[in-house]
Parts: structure tokens; C-alpha cells; sequence
């Protein structure tokens, strides 16, 4: 199956489906419930799960008391393997010393 990821800084995509393809939560649904919850944020606000991320973003994910800090790298709009799910995004210095800390 052929993976178009975007790198473009217009794309965009509804930060549910994002979580989702980039793997951070199972379903879409899931990850939808985890933005209405408050545990997803973009640039440090809380966001509904209509809420576009773009190439550039800080992502926030708390997911069982882990918090994941990532910069989007890039948009899939189709889930696809873990290995290019990692090509969405990349974790940030901050984000690597927070997870230490919660294991």
C-alpha cells in the first residue's frame, strides 16, 4: 500500500485521526475520547477532537500517566505499520526526560 505522508507545512488533519495514525491510540474513537478528556493538548491548549494539527505542532499525549511530548513531522491521513507511523513525529529532549521520570 502506498503511505503518502505529507511534510507540506498546509497540510493538516483532525488531531484524532493523527493520534490514530500515528499510532499513540488503537482507534480513532479512543483517541477522540482521550482529547475530550483534556489528556491531548497543541501548543499547551486543550483542543476537541475537530481540531486541525499541522506539521510544526508541540503535541502533548497522556496516555496512563506517561506524558509524550512530540513535534509533528508529518500528516497520513490512512494508518499505516509502526515504522512509518514513526516518521509522523518525533519526540522532543523534554518529552524523553518526562517519560524517564513516570517509569
Amino acid at each position: 500500500m502506498n503511505y503518502q505522508i505529507s511534510t507540506d507545512s498546509a497540510a493538516r488533519l483532525r488531531i484524532d485521526k493523527w493520534l490514530w495514525a500515528a499510532r499513540f491510540f488503537k482507534t480513532r474513537s479512543l483517541a477522540s475520547d482521550a482529547v475530550e478528556k483534556g489528556r491531548v493538548r497543541i501548543g499547551g491548549a486543550n483542543v476537541k477532537p475537530s481540531k486541525d494539527v499541522r506539521v510544526g505542532d508541540l503535541v502533548e499525549i497522556e496516555i496512563e500517566h506517561v506524558l509524550w511530548q512530540v513535534n509533528v513531522l508529518g500528516i497520513c491521513e490512512v494508518r499505516g505499520p509502526a515504522p512509518i507511523a514513526q516518521t509522523l513525529y518525533a519526540e522532543t529532549d523534554a518529552g524523553r526526560e518526562l517519560s524517564l521520570i513516570h517509569i
